[in-house]
């Protein structure tokens, strides 16, 4: 990979990612959906400049982690404890409905399949792929909303990072069908043993942490350190228990977010993340998805995989959190908030092509699903909270 190639590309990402992301603020929209939109103009969907590659993969992986970090530091720990039981029906009911709707649609267009059958496997997987939730858009649209840290946003992202496990149990479960290799019992154990560590690392670590705070408070070897125990916990929730490193991000922040300098932590994060990492992330969704491969069956397919996708977890989730008690607007807001894909959404697309259970024709209805969502998500929660002020 050429070095100056890696520079050129860089360089128009940014300043094509910051003018998109002013003007969608000019336009009373999120940035992030500016962003986007300059990932889909600079992509081979239109002109084409810059192509997606490894490094800016890397570079959008390092974006993420630190949105996520950055939304573990700012999370509400007694919240978090007030809205726990809720959060995880509302995940359950946010994989439910969309697993059901996934594997339907599939069987309206392909048939209606005999269980066990490979058809009936590929539609189940369809299924799969519409349960995962991507909250690195929603959270972005809350923190400039500035509603991250209420019950509605600490709701939504906890029934978020448990819509990923219950997902990732789901999707062990559907690929064990066809790979015997692959056993759920397995998958439970190191999704506890995950949780377990991070419970006893996250205590030793904040101890630790405290005491580093007090003898050098609001000196840059905090927030480099939390950088740190944030990228190694994504590393270890990854590599060791098969979680996605976002969820590790996620845990670090948590267990950082009640020192003096959580927000001074933040404030460091939030400079890497708002000059290079994010807008490189939000620019990669776009530059990842080619219209022109677009063929009639797969285009209609593809418009019931959006339609499926977005109502499923609206209709899940808003149902779930008014039986839980929410009212009003906040039930929207929730299902809203859960209908957002990204890269848990291509991790198990990409390992359904791997075992079989996935044709790559597939992989473009994804990714319109994810961009989609990711535009409509923060447009709809703006217009939702707006609404909910001029009712107050």
């Amino acid at each position: 990979m050429d070095k100056l190639e890696i520079l050129k590309d860089i360089a128009i990402i940014i300043i094509c990612a910051k003018s998109f992301g002013l003007l969608s603020r000019r336009l009373k929209a999120p940035q992030v959906v500016g962003e986007i939109i300059a990932g889909l103009l600079l992509g081979p969907s239109l002109l084409g400049w810059v192509a997606p590659n490894e490094f800016i993969s890397g570079i959008a992986e390092i974006g993420v982690i630190l949105l996520m970090f950055s939304a573990g530091l700012e999370t509400n720990l007694t919240q978090l404890k007030k809205t726990g039981v809720k959060a995880t029906l509302i995940a359950c009911a946010g994989v439910f409905v969309p697993l059901i709707g996934g594997t339907v649609l599939y069987m309206c267009f392909y048939g209606f399949a005999k269980p066990g059958t490979d058809e009936f496997f590929h539609a189940l997987f369809i299924g799969t792929i519409l349960t995962a939730t991507s909250v690195s858009i929603t959270v972005q649209a809350l923190k400039e909303l500035g509603k991250l840290t209420d019950e509605v946003g600490t709701t939504i992202m906890s029934a978020a990072i448990i819509d990923d496990v219950i997902g990732i149990l789901v999707l062990t479960v559907v690929i064990s069908f066809r790979d015997p290799s692959s056993k759920i019992s397995d998958v439970i154990f190191r999704t506890i043993g995950f949780f377990i560590l991070a419970i006893i690392v996250g205590i030793i670590l904040y101890k630790m942490m405290k005491w580093l705070d007090s003898k050098y408070p609001h000196t840059q070897r905090i927030p480099i350190i939390g950088l740190a125990i944030a990228l190694a916990l994504s590393f270890i929730a990854e590599k060791f228990f098969g979680i996605a490193d976002i969820t590790g991000a996620y845990v670090a922040g948590i267990i950082l977010s009640s020192l003096e300098d959580s927000k001074y932590i933040d404030r460091k994060m939030d400079v890497n993340s708002y000059m290079i990492f994010g807008p490189v992330f939000f620019v990669s969704i776009g530059l990842q998805t080619d219209m022109k491969s677009l063929d009639m069956t797969i285009l209609l397919f593809s418009l019931g995989f959006v339609l499926v996708g977005l109502f499923a977890k609206i209709i899940g989730c808003g149902l779930m959190s008014r039986a839980c008690g929410y009212k009003g607007l906040d039930t929207l807001k929730i299902g809203v908030g859960m209908m957002t894909r990204g890269e848990v959404a291509l991790i198990v697309s990409k390992k359904g092509l791997e075992v079989g259970m996935l044709d790559s024709k597939y992989f473009t209805s994804v990714i319109l699903l994810i961009i989609v969502s990711s535009i409509l998500t923060p447009i709809i929660l703006k217009l939702l909270y707006a609404k909910d002020e001029k009712a107050d």
